[in-house]
C-alpha cells in the first residue's frame, strides 16, 4: 500500500490510501480509502508507517543524539599545526608514535595536563575523542604516551635542525634566553637545587634555554642540571647554531646576565661569523660612569648616545640608553624600599630601649639588623652604629646619590659594526628578547603548564619540555593569524611608529588601543584572549546522530560555526 496524491482541477488534490496488484500481467491499482479530509499530520504519519517507520507527534523525537564531542578547537591546532608541516618535521613516515605526539601536542594546547590525565582524556567519549577519530588512534594509554616521548627525545636533534632550516639563515639575528622551573619528586638526576625564578627556593627544579628567531618563533630548546648557571649553558647553544644548524654567521642577542664579559672572553671573541648583542652589568655602568668630570647632561637632548671605551671594552661599540619613565619608577622604588626598611629598623631601635625584656648585645642586634637589611637589599645605603646596649641607624646619602645618577640609565654592548646595524637597531634587537620573556610566561603559566614535573627519567623531562616547546611553535603561529581577534597588537609597524624613540617604552598602536577600548574588532566582533577564544571554538562539536528507527543508520554532523568562530576558521585557513 502507498499514499498518493491525484491532482483535481480546480479544487485541492485528493490523497487516496492505494494498493498496487498485477492482472493478466499487468501493474494496477485501486483505491482503498479517501483521506483528503484527514488533517498533513496524520497523512504524513500514515506515510511514516507505511514505510515501515514510527510515526512520532514531535519531529525532535525523530533522532537521538548518541555522543557529542568536542571539536572546534581541536580542528583549529589541528589544522594549524598540519599546515606548517609539523608532522613532516616529527617524521616524514606515518606511524602511530608520530600521530601520539602530534595527539600530546594538541591536547598541550587546548587542555594542558599529566600524561595520564592526557591518556584519559583520549578515551572513548572523553573531552578529546574527536581528536583519536581524527588522527585514527584507537585505544591510548599513559605507557603509550610514554613510549611516544621516548621516541620524540630521539628525534629532537633531527626535529630542531627541520625548524632552524625554515626559520635562521646565514645573518640571522638568534634570541637566547634560559629560565627555570621548579620539580616534584627528588629521583630525576636533572633536579637540583639553584636560583630560583619561581620563588620556590625549597624546590629542586630544572633549567632550560630557548633559541628563538629575530620575532620570537621557537627553534631549539636544552634542558641542564637545575643548579646550572645561566652563562653556562652557552656554549651547547653555540654548537648547536655552528655544528648542528650549519650557519656560518649569526648575530646572537642575550641578556647581561647570559652574555658575560667573563663569558664573551671565553666563548664568542675572535670566533669568525659570530657576533654579538648584550648589555653591561651595573657594576660595569658605574665604572663606565666614574671618572671624574663625566657629562650627564649628554642626556639633555638625546635619550641614546653612542660611547667608546677601548681600555676597558676593545672592539665593542657601546650605546648609553636613559628612559625616562624608568627613571622615576627606580627613584619610586629605592625610597619606598628604604621606607620599609627604616620602619623595621625603628623597631629595633625600640627594642634596645623597652624597659622590659631589652634587646641588647652587639651580636644578636646585629643578626636582627642584617635580617631586615638583607629583606629589602639596601644595606649599601644605611650606616649602622651597634654597641652592646644601644643600636642606631642613618641613610648612607651618599651612596644614594651616587646610584640615584644611574637611575633610567642602561648601556647596551655590541659587536656588530655601525655599517651593518646603525645605534637605534642594536637597542631594538636587544629589546626583542621580550619575546621569549613572552614565551616563558605562556611555556610556564599563561597556557601550556610545563609545570609541574612528574617525570623521573632525565630523558622524559627533556622529552617533556621539548613537547611543550613545539606547542607553542603551534601557538605563536595561531596567535599571529588570529591577531585581529586577539587583545595582542595586530600592526606591529603602526606601534612602531608612534614611538617618539626606541628607547621609549613601546606603545600599543591605534588598533589594539582600539580594540582595548571598545572590546570588539573593527567588525563588531567580541575580542578575546587566545585561551577564551579556543573555549569558545570548543562548542562547535561533532554530534553522532541516531535517527529512529534504530535500524536506521547513524550519522555525524558538526555544528555550524557562528560569525566569530567562522572568521576564526578562516584566518586560521581551517576547514571543518
Amino acid at each position: 500500500m502507498h499514499i498518493e496524491t491525484v491532482p483535481n482541477r480546480g479544487s485541492k488534490p485528493c490523497i487516496l490510501l492505494r494498493e498496487s496488484y498485477r492482472q493478466g500481467g499487468k501493474v494496477c491499482k485501486r483505491t482503498l480509502a479517501n483521506l483528503s479530509h484527514l488533517p498533513p499530520a496524520v497523512v504524513d504519519g500514515l506515510r511514516l508507517l507505511l514505510r515501515g517507520a514510527n510515526p512520532v507527534a514531535n519531529l525532535a523525537e525523530s533522532f537521538e543524539v548518541r555522543l557529542s564531542q568536542p571539536y572546534g578547537h581541536l580542528a583549529a591546532v589541528l589544522g594549524t599545526l598540519r599546515q606548517l608541516g609539523l608532522e613532516r618535521d616529527l617524521d616524514p613516515q606515518h606511524s602511530r608514535q608520530r600521530d601520539l605526539i602530534v595527539a600530546m601536542i594538541v591536547a598541550r594546547i587546548v587542555e594542558p595536563a599529566s600524561k595520564l590525565a592526557t591518556a584519559r582524556g583520549l578515551g572513548q567519549e572523553a573531552p578529546l575523542s574527536a581528536l583519536v577519530e581524527q588522527l585514527a588512534l584507537e585505544v591510548v594509554d599513559e605507557t603509550q604516551l610514554y613510549a611516544a616521548m621516548d621516541w620524540l627525545f630521539v628525534r629532537q636533534s633531527a626535529i630542531e635542525q627541520q625548524l632552524a632550516s625554515r626559520h635562521l639563515h646565514d645573518g640571522s639575528l638568534v634570541l637566547y634566553d634560559v629560565t627555570s622551573t621548579y620539580f616534584e619528586g627528588h629521583c630525576c638526576p636533572l633536579a637540583r637545587l639553584g636560583h630560583s625564578r619561581d620563588g620556590k627556593k625549597d624546590k629542586l627544579q630544572i633549567v632550560f634555554g630557548l633559541l628563538c628567531n629575530y620575532e620570537g618563533c621557537p627553534v631549539a630548546v636544552q634542558v641542564f642540571e637545575g643548579n646550572t648557571g645561566d652563562p653556562k649553558t652557552l656554549g651547547p647553544q653555540l654548537d648547536k647554531l655552528r655544528k648542528r644548524f650549519g650557519l656560518n654567521r649569526i648575530v646572537l642577542v642575550g641578556d647581561r646576565g647570559m652574555l658575560t664579559s667573563a663569558r664573551l672572553r671565553e666563548d664568542v671573541q675572535g670566533v669568525a661569523g659570530l657576533d654579538w648583542i648584550s648589555a653591561l652589568r651595573t657594576t660595569e655602568i658605574r665604572k663606565l660612569f666614574a671618572p671624574p668630570g663625566f657629562q650627564f647632561s649628554i642626556f639633555d637632548r638625546r635619550d641614546m648616545v653612542e660611547l667608546r671605551n677601548p681600555e676597558e671594552f676593545p672592539g665593542e661599540r657601546l650605546i648609553a640608553c636613559l628612559n625616562p619613565l624608568l627613571q622615576v619608577e627606580r627613584s619610586r622604588k629605592r625610597e619606598d624600599l628604604l621606607r620599609a626598611t627604616e620602619k623595621d629598623l625603628d623597631a629595633i631601635v625600640e627594642a634596645t630601649q623597652r624597659p622590659k625584656r631589652r634587646l641588647q648585645g652587639k651580636v644578636a642586634i646585629a643578626l636582627r639588623a642584617g635580617k631586615v637589611l638583607n629583606r629589602f637589599k639596601v644595606a649599601k645605603h644605611f650606616v649602622l652604629d651597634i654597641t652592646d646596649t644601644s643600636f642606631s641607624y642613618r641613610r648612607h646619602q651618599e651612596a644614594i646619590v651616587k646610584e640615584a645618577a644611574l637611575d633610567g640609565i642602561y648601556v647596551i654592548r655590541t659587536s656588530v659594526p655601525a655599517a651593518e646595524f646603525p645605534a637605534e637597531e642594536v637597542v631594538r634587537s636587544y629589546k626583542s628578547l621580550s619575546t621569549v620573556e613572552r614565551a616563558f610566561r605562556s611555556y610556564k603559566t599563561v597556557d601550556l603548564h610545563v609545570r609541574p614535573i612528574f617525570h623521573q627519567l632525565s630523558e622524559r623531562v627533556k622529552a617533556h619540555v621539548f613537547l611543550c616547546m613545539l606547542a607553542y611553535y603551534v601557538e605563536w603561529h595561531m596567535r599571529k593569524k588570529l591577531a585581529p581577534m586577539l587583545f595582542d597588537d595586530d600592526d606591529p609597524e603602526a606601534a612602531r611608529a608612534q614611538r617618539s624613540s626606541i628607547v621609549a617604552p613601546a606603545v600599543p598602536s591605534p588598533s589594539a588601543r582600539r580594540k582595548a577600548a571598545t572590546l570588539q574588532t573593527p567588525d563588531g566582533l567580541p575580542v578575546h584572549s587566545f585561551q577564551t577564544l579556543l573555549q569558545n571554538l570548543a562548542t562547535i562539536v561533532k554530534n553522532r546522530v541516531q535517527p529512529r528507527p534504530e535500524s536506521s543508520p547513524s550519522f555525524d554532523i558538526i555544528t555550524r560555526p557562528t560569525v566569530l568562530q567562522q572568521k576564526a576558521l578562516s584566518l586560521l585557513s581551517v576547514a571543518l
